[in-house]
């Protein structure tokens, strides 16, 4: 077999897309030329040919350059080869190993595409049908040494997420959803919530969104250079889809004026203080929707008032690679959560994935622990009512080649990388309320 670098895009992308197991948009070729220009990382495209020239693995490998002339390579989701397949898989990794050496690379990561554990929706376990055990036996042998079974969002990519089989029916999908979801998807359509695809206009309205989130979830978020960065080079060959939520004030107010004056109409007819028992109990139940209506006048009132008819409240990005997508990014507004258009979003681009031929749907990331002081248990919870199988992954492994370096980065920098963080959002944050 014979190694080789700087795989034609053609050939790279025809071979990762089609992969019947490893194909990630995190390994597309459109990934390498997104992270050069967002992260300053150099990919490199490698791979194993056949005797017949037929690519049989391939892999994005990600440099980061390091001071001294070091670096380090990251090859996320990565390989994209037959794991199970030992002779191949220990041919790869031989080549991959000398050709990172030869960068001055410190180490090797990668956090591969499968899946260790699948519960159902109600929480039964799902066999699978291969070992995964034996991922780990292969590349322990192979010299990768396995960073754990994190529980959080301690890894490059979580290692917990939602997967929905697009191979079922609609209505299967549907039925799978939380009770509480399918009450508050109508909630939505009642108010005429409406969700549309957006375009590179709307980045920016996304971005302001993330840095909502940002600002209120504790995470960190990208600025918009990134998010455009993003869309430009993503979308030259595959999909990023935007799906925005959007309510119409003006229209909502119409309406619960409307309302409110036909239970003042009704509540009128009980004006008699000698009522029957069923009667106090219709007017209690009148009031308390009068009440309600009032509430809900005033807060649509001054949503409109600070931002206008249309709102949007919620913006989506999916990433979809062949046959397969990602909820990559979620960003929502901090006002009229009552209306839950987020629900509504989430599940327009579920039907609309199911309507596009795609069969694997993944809500990219949650958690392992489950505790519920767990700051990230909404997050769960909230992912958790759309119906997905829980997955865990197998998790990191690096291939340690120089072990003093590795020791030094895996020290030092973690202290430099939290310094940069927190710099990073309290940048943001900055950012925020000067465009507030």
């Amino acid at each position: 077999m014979e190694f080789i670098n700087d795989i034609p895009k053609e050939k790279y992308e025809n071979f990762v897309k089609n992969h019947k197991t490893k194909s990630h948009f995190l390994q597309s070729y459109a990934w390498g030329q997104f992270a050069q220009v967002s992260k300053k990382l150099t990919p490199h495209y490698v791979g194993l040919l056949d005797d017949n020239k037929d690519l049989v693995a391939a892999s994005l490998l990600l440099e980061k350059k390091l001071p001294l002339g070091f670096s380090y390579f990251y090859s996320p989701r990565g390989f994209v080869v037959d794991f199970f397949n030992k002779p191949l898989l220990k041919e790869f990794v031989k080549h991959i190993k000398d050709y990172v050496k030869d960068r001055k690379g410190i180490f090797l990561k990668i956090d591969p595409d499968i899946v260790y554990k699948k519960e159902d929706s109600n929480g039964n376990p799902v066999s699978l049908d291969y070992d995964a055990k034996k991922v780990f036996t292969y590349l322990n042998e192979l010299g990768f040494k396995h960073l754990g079974f994190t529980k959080n969002f301690e890894t490059m990519q979580p290692r917990y997420s939602f997967r929905i089989d697009m191979n079922k029916d609609i209505d299967e999908i549907y039925n799978n959803l939380s009770k509480t979801t399918k009450q508050r998807i109508k909630k939505a359509e009642s108010i005429n919530v409406n969700v549309r695809l957006g375009t590179s206009n709307d980045i920016e309205t996304f971005s302001h969104l993330m840095d909502l989130t940002e600002d209120r979830k504790d995470f960190v978020s990208h600025n918009l250079s990134y998010y455009k960065s993003l869309y430009e080079i993503y979308n030259k060959d595959n999909k990023m889809l935007l799906f925005l939520g959007i309510v119409n004030t003006e229209e909502i107010l119409s309406n619960l004026k409307n309302e409110l004056e036909v239970v003042k109409e009704q509540l009128a007819v009980f004006y008699d203080d000698n009522l029957s028992k069923s009667q106090k109990s219709r007017k209690s139940e009148l009031l308390k929707r009068k009440e309600s209506i009032n509430k809900q006048i005033d807060e649509y009132q001054d949503a409109m008032d600070n931002y206008g008819k249309e709102i949007v409240l919620n913006a989506h990005v999916i990433m979809v690679y062949n046959d397969k997508a990602w909820v990559l990014y979620a960003g929502n507004h901090n006002i009229l959560t009552n209306s839950y258009a987020n629900y509504k979003t989430y599940f327009e681009h579920i039907k609309y994935c199911k309507g596009h031929g795609i069969k694997m749907y993944d809500q990219f990331g949650t958690i392992g622990d489950l505790r519920k002081d767990n700051p990230r248990i909404g997050l769960h919870e909230f992912k958790k009512k759309f119906g997905g199988d829980y997955v865990e992954f197998v998790g990191e492994f690096d291939l340690v080649l120089n072990p003093f370096m590795y020791f030094c980065f895996t020290k030092l920098v973690p202290i430099y990388r939290s310094i940069v963080k927190r710099k990073a959002k309290n940048n943001l944050k900055k950012d925020v309320n000067v465009r507030r």
